[in-house]
């Protein structure tokens, strides 16, 4: 456990859903405080990249220094990927990691970021969820990189690198100022720049740098200066460097924030979506909330005219697009809801650890079929005695289909169920007999 607080939020998570406050898809993860998303789209999968607000003191503070990743098929249930990139480990020259955006090109991940608002250096990795590595040894832009200066006060960071389909890559960064937005060319290696910076006026400009395209149209969204309440506004161009006119505000300002804010839009499954980030996670836990943030994603809609309408920050609002199917292998910190737990590096991967009596995981729409499941599969490990997995459905507790009693084999674990068919949320409530740690939960899957 890192430490009391971090139980007592989390603990408390168990019943977000039910404040009358909660207005938005939120929380998408619930045992890390996550902020800043940047998203990637791979492989039937959406990736978000976050800053790791689990390294800031609850005392105040920016100390982030690393990225957690996390994805998901369905936009219900999300896997946490842990750490995938930290400084000064991956890129020694860094002090801090801010606000990623990754992109994929010939079969590499490039990872963008900012070493607090001085400089944006790359990393790089074969895979999405890493581990990144800074190729360069040094920051890909600086105050000396040609078209960035001169500047007022200038916040060089929050890099968005977007690739556009003719192979052009453009990385748009810069914060604290409307005449502070740079835009760039990269070449086609990633990790260099081609030829200089240029700018371009855009009103209320404070920070969040982000681009996407729709129906051959650039939008560019970004965060409003806290005189316009830091809501997300976008302009529209038939350029992705020049031409941009405003369009309005794309989402506002997001309930239990009442601070800085940050958008990654994206387009999965044929929907737009916008992640996000507050902070009504701490706000509930009664910790002061400025450092702690979390994530949350809601929904976008184009009119006929291709004007953005503005976004409605809803409670759950956002429909699971495929449902899990329990007969493959399913990590175990692959979640929808928790209570209590938390995640770690573990021999094969990730895994969920400090599981506490009470403690509990939900995953949303499992498909048993029509022909069903009879058994129960699970790979634990570190397993104290008298241990046990209750399975539950549609609610934690809902009908008790089983329960696995675990022997402190570090293996795969079986038992027979009560037979099970449909579509169902499953919870998986877990008992002991200590006050410390029971076990480690690897994955699990039915026959």
């Amino acid at each position: 456990m890192r430490n009391i607080m971090k139980k007592v939020v989390l603990l408390l998570l168990a019943t977000v859903p039910f404040f009358s406050s909660v207005k938005a898809d939120y929380p998408i993860v619930s045992h890390r405080y996550l902020a800043d998303p940047g998203s990637l789209v791979y492989n039937g999968r959406v990736y978000l990249y976050c800053s790791n607000d689990d390294e800031n003191p609850v005392e105040g503070g920016y100390k982030m220094a690393s990225f957690v990743c996390i994805s998901s098929s369905d936009m219900k249930n999300w896997t946490d990927h842990g750490v995938v990139f930290s400084v000064p480990q991956d890129a020694s020259w860094a002090e801090k990691s801010w606000a990623p955006s990754v992109v994929e090109r010939n079969g590499k991940f490039y990872l963008y970021f900012g070493n607090g608002g001085s400089s944006i250096g790359v990393a790089v990795a074969d895979s999405p969820t890493g581990p990144f590595k800074d190729p360069l040894n040094g920051k890909l832009v600086s105050s000396e990189t040609p078209g960035v200066m001169p500047a007022e006060h200038m916040w060089l960071f929050d890099p968005m690198t977007y690739v556009d389909d003719d192979g052009q890559a453009y990385m748009y960064f810069g914060g604290n100022g409307e005449d502070n937005v740079r835009v760039i060319k990269l070449n086609e290696d990633m990790i260099s720049v081609d030829g200089a910076a240029s700018r371009f006026t855009v009103p209320y400009f404070f920070e969040a740098s982000w681009m996407h395209k729709h129906n051959g149209k650039y939008y560019f969204s970004y965060s409003t200066n806290p005189r316009n309440g830091m809501r997300i506004d976008y302009m529209v161009s038939d350029n992705p460097m020049s031409g941009f006119t405003y369009g309005g505000v794309m989402s506002p300002q997001p309930p239990e924030n009442d601070n800085n804010n940050h958008q990654a839009v994206f387009e999965f499954d044929g929907k737009t979506y916008q992640a996000y980030h507050n902070r009504i996670v701490a706000r509930e836990a009664g910790i002061p909330p400025t450092y702690k943030r979390n994530l949350c994603i809601d929904q976008i809609f184009y009119n006929e005219d291709g004007s953005i309408q503005e976004m409605k920050n809803t409670v759950d609002g956002v429909a699971q697009v495929q449902n899990v199917n329990p007969f493959e292998k399913v990590e175990a910190e692959t979640t929808n809801a928790q209570s209590g737990i938390e995640t770690k590096k573990c021999e094969k991967g990730m895994c969920i650890t400090d599981i506490s009596t009470g403690d509990w995981i939900k995953v949303k729409g499992v498909d048993f079929g029509k022909k069903g499941a009879k058994s129960f599969n699970a790979v634990v490990a570190n397993v104290t005695s008298n241990s046990e997995i209750e399975i539950r459905l549609d609610d934690k507790a809902g009908e008790s289909i089983g329960s696995l009693s675990l022997s402190d084999t570090n293996a795969e674990q079986s038992v027979k169920i009560q037979k099970t068919k449909g579509i169902h949320d499953v919870y998986f409530v877990f008992k002991g007999k200590t006050d410390g740690s029971l076990f480690d939960f690897d994955s699990w899957y039915f026959e």
